[in-house]
């Protein structure tokens, strides 16, 4: 009998707002433990929290890009559970009445484009962290940090219509593209920005009823989500194949030993006794502040992919790329604004560019040449002022100095030379010094050509123009 994977995939995507959801305290990561902490974020008696309003326009802002219903009346609830880190004993969530419903995402899948369901988008405080089994923590210790308290999280519940692993990563893949295309969270796993719990069942193929569901928790990389999904699919499809059922319960991702762990019993909504949050009145989102929310949605990641092969001409696969990223489109219509030869923008960009970004282990944002300064190379080579290969000199001198364009060509003595007399003689000289070669080339194997080409641009050090090199080889040898 063969059996299919049911997935719904629950996000929590972490908000960047300066201040926390309910009160002043800064967001800010990296802090000392528990210096960012008021009697708000608290739960302190006596106290009354104040929503942050920029919480409610993101929210709406990502609502919109998935397709989403806004509920322009919404309201918060209290979800009552224990735990170390959650002082108040209850989460300040949506319920009944959440921000956004019933949207989308398309994902690319190998038989084409899927559409993945959204049932909610709801806006709610995180906890705090606990923290186990570090250097610095006594065995059977654990430590509370509350910064993370009160911290605003989108909670983004999709529907059980992912099948695969590889569904789920291209689903999170997308969405994390989509929330820093919105600006509205820095999409960091690393730093628990974007987190995902997965609900995983397994039936039989043709069969309509799901099958008893467990929750996979603490996946913090794509990696780990795709590894936990493989296992625990595994997992259960062994069980019922050897005729045991699967227990409902939450299971933690231990990515040390690539398997799942028991953690608690699964709960259900019931077991969390939601009830409206008195202390907070329900949110309106009149006409007016709608439509302001609406003009600030930026143009979204397939509308510019679609304008990139339409506007610059560019290739699909180019304007992919360049367009998986809001920052480095942005860097490239920069670009394009001073250049107008837009393939070889993207070709630099996706190569030497690229190339450079990685090794540093930067991002587009925090690279050192300005875009005025790579346009004003490939104008040089443009304008064969400079060779390409000598172009890449320049280009690694730029990124290591302060220096025009210009300065350094003259720094480093590249300046292309492009007088056929002092190429001819370069030419002369490679012929005399690979006379095997050039009988070779007589011989009919005109490939050779490409290694005196060579040859003549490493006499030059690399200045030689390579078309007039060509040109004067194939003259010489067929003269």
């Amino acid at each position: 009998m063969e059996y299919e994977a049911i997935i719904g995939l629950e996000v929590h995507t972490q908000l960047l707002t300066e201040t926390k959801i309910f009160c002043g305290c800064s967001t800010k990561f990296g802090a000392e433990p528990n210096s960012q902490t008021c009697p708000v974020c608290l739960g302190m008696p006596g106290v009354l929290p104040v929503l942050n309003k920029k919480v409610v326009e993101f929210a709406v802002l990502l609502g919109l890009a998935t397709h989403c219903q806004i509920r322009r009346y919404n309201r918060f609830a209290r979800k009552n559970y224990f735990y170390p880190d959650l002082p108040k004993g209850y989460q300040i969530s949506q319920f009944e009445e959440p921000i956004c419903e019933n949207g989308y995402l398309e994902i690319e899948t190998e038989s084409g484009k899927k559409r993945i369901g959204l049932i909610r988008i709801h806006m709610e405080e995180d906890a705090g962290k606990s923290v186990h089994d570090e250097t610095y923590v006594q065995a059977n210790e654990s430590l509370i940090d509350l910064n993370r308290c009160g911290t605003p999280l989108l909670e983004i519940v999709s529907a059980p219509d992912i099948r695969s692993p590889q569904e789920a990563h291209a689903y999170l893949a997308k969405l994390r593209q989509l929330v820093r295309y919105l600006g509205i969270s820095d999409g960091n796993m690393e730093e628990g920005s974007f987190r995902c719990d997965a609900n995983i069942s397994v039936r039989p193929v043709g069969q309509k009823e799901y099958g008893t569901r467990t929750e996979l928790k603490n996946m913090n990389s794509f990696a780990h989500v795709q590894k936990a999904l493989e296992y625990e699919i595994a997992r259960q499809t062994e069980l019922l194949k050897a005729g045991k059922q699967v227990e409902q319960q939450t299971l933690l991702w231990d990515a040390d030993n690539n398997v799942a762990r028991a953690m608690r019993g699964k709960e259900e909504s019931h077991d969390y006794r939601y009830f409206p949050e008195p202390d907070l009145v329900p949110i309106h989102i009149d006409v007016q502040w709608f439509d302001q929310i609406q003009k600030a949605l930026p143009e979204l990641p397939e509308e510019k992919f679609q304008r990139f092969t339409v506007d610059y001409k560019l290739p699909e696969y180019d304007a992919r790329l360049l367009t998986e990223s809001r920052e480095v489109a942005d860097y490239f219509e920069r670009v394009a604004q001073l250049f107008n030869d837009f393939k070889m923008i993207s070709n630099w960009m996706l190569g030497e560019v690229a190339r450079a970004l990685n090794e540093q282990k930067i991002s587009i944002t925090e690279f050192k040449l300005a875009p005025q300064t790579l346009a004003d190379l490939l104008k040089a080579i443009k304008n064969k002022v400079i060779s390409g290969s000598a172009a890449k000199k320049v280009f690694e001198y730029l990124l290591q100095n302060d220096s025009s364009v210009e300065q350094a060509i003259e720094k480093l003595g590249l300046k292309q030379i492009s007088d056929e007399s002092q190429i001819e003689q370069f030419v002369v000289q490679v012929i005399e010094q690979h006379p095997a070669e050039v009988e070779s080339f007589k011989a009919g194997k005109t490939k050779v050509i490409g290694f005196l080409v060579g040859q003549v641009m490493r006499l030059s050090r690399g200045k030689a123009n390579p078309q007039l090199v060509n040109q004067l080889l194939q003259k010489k040898l067929n003269g």
